[in-house]
Formats: C-alpha cells, structure tokens, sequence
C-alpha cells in the first residue's frame, strides 16, 4: 500500500479508501491510485482483510497426500466453486505415510482456519477436529459426527463380493484399508456379509490388514497368494492397492484374470489403463469433491438446510480383470515351485 501511495504520489490513507470503496476521493485522484494499482500488481493481504472484514472469501482442502483419489475429488470440488466468488488453497500433508501423519489435519486446520480460510474440506482425517471455521469432511473417521460427504461403501464392498460369488468364487481374498476410517470399516462389512449371505465362512487368514497405501498391498498379496490353499480372487479396499495385487500376480506367474480375480473399490483413472483393465467398485470421486464444496459454501454463508452427512450411492464397473475360476484348478507351476523352494 506503500508502494501504491508513492507512485500515486498521495497518503496511504487515500490508497486505503480506494481499494475499498470508501467516499470521499475525488474520480481523478481514484483513477491516478488505481492505475499505480495496476502498474505493481497490488494486491491486498488475505491476513489482513480477514481481520477486517472477518470474512476471505478462501476455502481450503486439506489432504493427507495427493494422489488419483484427490486428485478426481479436486475435480469435483473445482466445479462447485465455479464462479462461486471462492476461491481454493490446497494443503497437502509433506510426510506422505510416515510417522508423523497421524494429528495432520488438525495441524493444517489450525493453520488455516479463521485467518486464511472460511471453512475447508478435510479428506479422509484420522478423527474429528476442532475448528473456529466450518469443516466438512470426505470419507470420515469410524463414528465421526461432523459434516460429511461419503460414498455407501458398504453396499459397493457388497456388490463387488457378490459378483466374484456369482462367477463361482469361493476362496475369495480381501486387502483391508485403514482401520480408523468408516470406509474401510464399511468395506470389510461388505466382505464379510456377502460372504456369510452365500453361506461361504470366512476365513480370518484370508484377510490382509492394509492401510490404502498402495505399497502395503503388495507383501499381503504375496502372502495370500503363496498359501498352500490360495485364494482365486482377491477383493482390494482401494485401486491403488488392487493395482499392487495385479504387479504381485505378474510377478508371481499367475495370469489374471485365469489364475486370479482382482477387483478393486474407487474407480480411479489408471484402473481402466491396465492390461488386463481392473474391475471395481465407482464412488463417483468428481461427486463426493462437488457435495462436499456445495455443504461447505453454505455452511460458511449460513444457508445449508440439508443433512450433514451425504451418503453418495456406488457402481459396479465390470473390466477383464474378473472371471469365473479354472474349474479344476490347479496351482501355476511357477508358484507352485516358489512355495517348494521357500518350504525348503
């Protein structure tokens, strides 16, 4: 504002009554301080206006790592803001999956929240989160009470166990998410209850503990599928991971879909890319970003009247990675030499 005042040749006061429309300028000394505006490139400071106008007019999306997820829920949320009069910052945790992940949204949100933003969008957080300003949540922790936006995954785990049921599967393989969140809680309930409604028991050690860190996927795979009874499909809580599970299977000589059934939950873009391309579950990411830019504005504008908590419905998307398993099966001789050698 300085710097604008000396190239106006006027007082900083009479910068100040320009750049917010204040009376008492005259149109000659207004025209002379806007262009010396337009010449620097002036812009006044988000920090300060917010504590002027109690208001910035930014919301913020905060997300543990920028991957294909966030990348389509950014999508969504772009298209909801549009000419909204908000504008977006993105916060992304640096420590992608490393010891010092679990308190990151609450770090960020305190942040950003009052002085930098009007509310923000908080995906996949590990728990509820204090914050002056509205949060709305995509994908919530287990029990969560605070606005969110979610995808049934209960009934899309569901659907895709259900179709690997109904090309003959019976020895049927799951790779678990994150615990902490009601997605991958919801997932393995989908698992779970497919399983037990076709009268199939379930068997604790066909299920793999992951995280949705696609590197976690892979040394569960190999585990599964160098059991003396492996699974002929394995159920992936995420794509990412379902992408490691098919690298695992190539790795181990297993052709798929002939050997094994991959089917994964998200529909991210690369799934369709892969040869053989990945059957999955859709929870329609582009809406869950939209739904959730929508209940924040109106929670910062005061004019939400919907339910705090959107459940989104799912697909299934049906590729080349499922078929019905060999009748006969029996084990690729490749693997079966690797579990002779590693019995040895």
């Amino acid at each position: 504002m300085s710097d604008v005042a000396r190239a106006a040749g006027v007082s900083t006061a009479t910068v100040s009554r320009v750049v917010n429309g204040h009376y008492g300028v005259s149109a000659s000394t207004t025209a002379q301080v806007r262009s010396a505006i337009e010449r620097l490139g002036y812009e006044s400071s988000l920090v300060a206006t917010s504590l002027r106008r109690s208001r910035t007019n930014v919301l913020g999306l905060v997300t543990h790592s920028f991957q294909s997820y966030t990348a389509e829920v950014l999508k969504g949320v772009m298209q909801a803001l549009r000419r909204s009069g908000f504008d977006l910052i993105i916060y992304a945790n640096s420590d992608l999956y490393g010891t010092y992940s679990e308190g990151w949204e609450q770090r960020h949100l305190t942040r950003l929240s009052g002085t930098l933003t009007d509310g923000c969008i908080v995906v996949t957080p590990w728990g509820d989160v204090q914050s002056r300003t509205p949060v709305v949540a995509i994908d919530p922790a287990r029990d969560s009470t605070m606005p969110s936006v979610t995808a049934d995954n209960l009934a899309g785990a569901t659907t895709a166990v259900e179709h690997l049921l109904g090309l003959g599967h019976r020895r049927i393989g799951f790779i678990a998410g994150r615990s902490s969140l009601a997605a991958a809680w919801s997932r393995e309930e989908g698992y779970r209850r497919a399983l037990a409604g076709a009268g199939v028991p379930i068997e604790p050690g066909l299920i793999g503990r992951g995280d949705f860190n696609p590197e976690s996927a892979a040394p569960l795979a190999r585990e599964l599928l160098k059991r003396p009874d492996p699974p002929t499909a394995i159920f992936a809580a995420s794509d990412g991971m379902a992408l490691e599970v098919l690298e695992v299977a190539k790795d181990l000589g297993l052709t798929v879909p002939g050997d094994l059934s991959v089917i994964g939950f998200d529909n991210i873009p690369e799934s369709e890319l892969t040869e053989p391309g990945l059957t999955t579950v859709d929870q329609s990411m582009y809406q869950l970003g939209y739904e959730a830019a929508r209940m924040l504005k109106s929670l910062v504008t005061g004019d939400w009247e919907g339910p705090r908590q959107i459940l989104l419905p799912t697909s299934l998307v049906v590729r080349g990675s499922t078929a019905p398993p060999r009748t006969h099966r029996t084990r690729h001789p490749h693997l079966a030499a690797q579990i002779s050698g590693h019995t040895r």
